[in-house]
């Protein structure tokens, strides 16, 4: 028997056991290979790559916590406290100055978004315990692109660190990638994989392609980075293919490049701003092709042309094979999204079509698709609508303003439509179609009323403003100019 320093009595090994000890310590002088040692040189190497890559990317990762329920009555506009609950997610900074992108589907029915960054430079054990208590950082959803499941959030900050966008066209098959996020709320996890598809459409009809991996990703995950070795974003973590609700290998993430066009044109916009033919489109099946005895099986057909379109004018038609655009084959839905996203409004398009055995070459010059909120900014007049304190434009909720915004939960209020020219560059949350509703607790029932409740405040002064914005109520919270 062996007797410890503190005196407790333990059994003595068995001479198994010690003989295993004694094996598993290399004999002095005992050399190793030469491949031994390169093996383990390239596993160090592999390592330490990994490490460096995660503390590189791990500061432009946050958790988003999303507070859902407490919904105001539209006519007393009394907090109820039902049906709160607290959702967790991820997001990935992809401005300096605060702008973090997530997907829609976890800020959707919020009440309230906050954030928890990471902070830079080498982990203690310590210091990773203590992320999970730290400040909540206030966020503003500044707009959704519900189409790509993705939305852009706004915190205060200057000098964050920022992820860059992978080039989409040097992805593969077979590359390792890294998941960040907060799998089932635990903060700033790394998980690791590879690239199963690099491109995954989930319906043929869909616009939509995602990159499918078999890196483990589990609820929380959603809206956090898929990163290259390099520690550059691929995709955006999206959602699972999954039996249980835990990982199982098919996951999948929404595109850098898009990630990139949405969060450009949300912040310019508010909203996703993109060039429109007026065309329906469909993937050939040999069912669908056998049917209107189509040249091919496979492929895209025209099956709608929107009257007054630029496709009508460019004299595209019905039951047309969609074969490129610009020199580029289109052999699915899909393809469509990428071309969008390198064309701007007004530029021609080239565009090959068959007609039974016929094959044209049309030009089609898209136009952007409308948003009735960009109609708002005609609706304001330069001296009635200013509120040169905040610089911004805005009107009372009116036939106009409900015309273009759709119905609300509550019909008055102040519309933002939009901002004087003194202002730009200045970002405090507020954008064209926002319909305040209250400020600091007083009611705003008109353009008067915010003015009025405006000028009470000075430089400096800290203002919570809640908002509607396409049928959500929240606060946005600044410090006056």
């Amino acid at each position: 028997m062996i007797r410890t320093a503190r005196g407790t009595i333990l059994p003595r090994l068995s001479s198994v056991a010690a003989a295993l000890i004694v094996l598993s310590v290399p004999a002095a002088g005992r050399a190793q290979t030469p491949s031994a040692r390169a093996a383990g040189s390239a596993l160090d190497g592999f390592s330490a790559a990994i490490e460096a890559m995660a503390q590189k990317v791990s500061p432009a990762v946050v958790q988003i916590v999303v507070s859902t329920g407490g919904v105001r009555d539209r006519s007393t506009r009394a907090s109820t406290a039902t049906d709160t609950q607290q959702i967790i997610g991820s997001g990935v900074i992809v401005a300096p100055d605060g702008y973090i992108m997530t997907n829609a589907h976890v800020v959707e029915h919020a009440r309230q978004v906050r954030v928890r960054l990471v902070p830079s430079g080498p982990q203690t054990v310590g210091g990773v315990l203590a992320q999970s208590f730290a400040a909540l950082a206030d966020a503003t959803v500044v707009g959704t692109f519900p189409e790509g499941d993705l939305a852009l959030l706004k915190i205060n900050g200057e000098g964050l660190p920022v992820l860059p966008i992978a080039d989409l066209g040097r992805l593969r098959q077979g590359q390792i990638v890294f998941a960040f996020g907060s799998p089932q709320g635990l903060q700033n996890s790394l998980t690791m994989g590879v690239v199963s598809s690099i491109a995954r459409q989930l319906d043929p009809d869909s616009p939509m392609l995602y990159i499918q991996t078999d890196t483990p990703i589990n609820p929380g995950n959603s809206g956090g980075p898929l990163v290259n070795a390099a520690g550059e974003m691929v995709g955006l973590n999206t959602f699972i293919a999954s039996q249980s609700g835990g990982n199982e290998g098919i996951g999948f993430a929404v595109p850098g490049l898009l990630v990139r066009f949405v969060f450009e044109q949300i912040r310019k916009h508010g909203h996703v701003h993109r060039p429109v033919i007026g065309v329906g489109l469909q993937t050939i099946t040999p069912t669908l092709a056998a049917a209107l005895k189509l040249p091919r099986d496979s492929g895209v057909l025209v099956s709608d042309v929107m009257p007054g379109t630029p496709a009508a004018a460019a004299g595209v038609k019905l039951n047309d094979l969609l074969l490129s655009a610009d020199n580029r084959p289109l052999d699915n839905v899909a393809a469509m999204t990428g071309l969008a996203l390198s064309h701007v409004p007004g530029a021609p398009i080239k565009v090959q079509v068959q007609r039974g055995t016929q094959v044209l070459d049309l030009e089609v010059v898209p136009v952007e698709a409308q948003d009735d909120v960009d109609r708002l900014p005609e609706l304001a007049d330069p001296v009635t609508s200013e509120i040169a304190p905040l610089g911004l434009l805005a009107i009372t909720v009116d036939e106009r303003t409900t015309a273009a915004l759709g119905p609300l939960r509550l019909n008055s209020g102040a519309v933002v439509v939009g901002r004087t020219a003194a202002a730009r560059g200045t970002d405090l949350g507020l954008q064209t179609g926002d319909v305040i509703h209250e400020i600091n607790g007083t009611d705003v029932f008109t353009v008067e009323n915010l003015r009025a409740a405006v000028a009470k405040f000075t430089s400096g002064n800290p203002v919570a403003v809640l908002v509607e914005r396409g049928g959500r109520w929240f606060y946005v919270a600044f410090e006056m100019p």
